[in-house]
């Protein structure tokens, strides 16, 4: 039986520690249109597909494995007390495939990616059981945090335009598909159309999905790719191939100089994704005083432990060149908003959040729904990079408090984009000794931005 709800109380829950453990059907009931919208955006998980394939060079088959095991693991969100939609680790993926690439492609290759995302996964899990995570990235000089954000924002839209890359084998989708995208999600003209219209409301919280449809016919008219050749039934994640060739069952650990090696890369992938816990407590805080029927906590920490443990997890079962991530920032807003118009609309954050997740998982077993969209795989990755190249750019810009932090940031990000996150570092080091000397860690504020004056 569903346990009822005390207006301004939580969302019933059994405690274990720091979790809070909810299940469907006993603490909180499927919204159906959440779990509707959740089969259709499988599309984008399945986008990693094209990351493993060419790095790895894994069959699709397996690829499609690790975002099944991927998708298992988003579940564990809502199921232990946090309130959000999880993904992927965006900003960090060109750096994580530059580090990798800069290996020989075969089992050096894999267990880089190994020792990486292990290394990742117990540092958070550390930080967050400590509750040290403030602590670890204010000591991190901020026009290094500015320089490392901005240079990922670059390296995600160097990925796509490189050459022989994403736009030069799909050059009208992808033009064609940005270039809506950045119309509907960033336009402050399609702003004012979803306010004043329904049907572009509802267009505008579907997130990228509606441009993902549209490339699926885009692509093959232009003859980019071919029509989808629709298969019925189910899918079939090859398993057995991942774990004899592609983790540690097969391959065994990686050496100790592969985890003191990707050390700087980890740390930049850290401070990216910091910036995600952020966003996803600012994001539910806009939703307090519309909803004061539901007492809504969110704990950095317990995500810092549950994201940490599905790394850690993952880098033994399934390396997952995309990573595990604390927040897909698009359906999160998407969801939250929904739960901002009431209870009729949505009962609880974690029907919503649950909901969208189980149905994510269901649409990766269909066959009709992976095999409609994997011609334009590579279409739909190319999207989430320049969007996300958009939104890093400019959060990195404004972690930034000074002219001279801008300078620094600018030189800082151009070697992490072109050289890697050990050079970046160094670089960024360097530069704020002989800029700033004594005030190293504190840097300036000369009222540039509005937000320091």
């Amino acid at each position: 039986m569903l346990k009822q709800r005390v207006d301004g109380q939580e969302t019933p829950y059994w405690p274990a520690g720091p979790f809070k453990i909810r299940l469907p059907f006993i603490h909180y009931k499927i919204e159906w249109p959440d779990y509707f919208q959740g089969l259709l955006m499988c599309a984008v998980d399945l986008a990693a597909i094209p990351l493993m394939t060419e790095l790895l060079g894994m069959p699709f088959e397996v690829a499609l494995a690790v975002v099944i095991l991927n998708g298992l693991f988003y579940l564990l969100h809502h199921l232990l007390g946090d309130p959000v939609i999880p993904g992927w680790i965006t900003p960090a993926i060109p750096l994580l495939m530059a580090y990798c690439a800069s290996f020989p492609e075969g089992p050096e290759r894999i267990h880089a990616l190994i020792s990486f995302q292990l290394l990742l996964g117990i540092f958070a899990i550390g930080i967050g059981a400590s509750g040290l995570a403030h602590r670890v990235v204010s000591a991190i000089p901020q026009a290094i945090k500015s320089g490392v954000i901005i240079g990922a924002g670059i390296a995600a839209v160097m990925t796509v335009f490189k050459v022989d890359g994403r736009f030069d084998t799909y050059p009208i989708t992808i033009s064609v598909a940005v270039g809506i995208a950045f119309y509907v999600i960033f336009s402050r003209h399609f702003a004012r159309l979803k306010a004043s219209n329904s049907l572009f409301n509802m267009i505008g919280k579907l997130g990228i999905f509606p441009i993902v449809v549209l490339a699926i016919v885009i692509a093959p008219t232009v003859g980019e790719t071919s029509w989808p050749e629709i298969e019925w039934g189910f899918s079939s994640p090859d398993f057995a191939t991942l774990w004899a060739e592609y983790t540690v069952f097969g391959l065994g650990m990686p050496p100790l100089e592969m985890f003191i090696s990707c050390i700087p890369t980890v740390l930049a992938a850290y401070i990216v994704l910091f910036g995600d816990v952020l966003q996803s407590r600012a994001i539910l805080q806009e939703a307090d005083n519309e909803r004061p029927d539901e007492v809504v906590e969110y704990s950095p920490d317990r995500a810092h432990m549950i994201f940490g443990a599905r790394n850690s997890v993952m880098s033994i079962i399934g390396p997952d060149v995309a990573m595990c991530g604390p927040l897909w920032a698009a359906m999160h807003v998407v969801i939250v908003e929904r739960f901002s118009q009431g209870k009729k609309a949505m009962y609880s954050i974690f029907g919503g959040a649950g909901s969208f997740r189980w149905g994510t998982n269901t649409g990766l077993l269909f066959m009709p729904i992976v095999t409609l969209v994997q011609p334009i795989l590579g279409v739909a990755l190319a999207l989430t990079l320049l969007i996300q190249g958009y939104v890093s750019v400019r959060i990195g810009v404004m972690e930034a408090r000074s002219q001279r932090d801008l300078g620094i940031a600018g030189i800082v990000a151009a070697v992490l984009a072109t050289r890697g996150a050990t050079w970046a570092f160094t670089v960024g080091v360097v530069l704020c000794l002989l800029v700033y000397g004594r005030d190293f860690f504190r840097g300036e504020k000369d009222a540039t931005f509005t937000k320091d004056q």
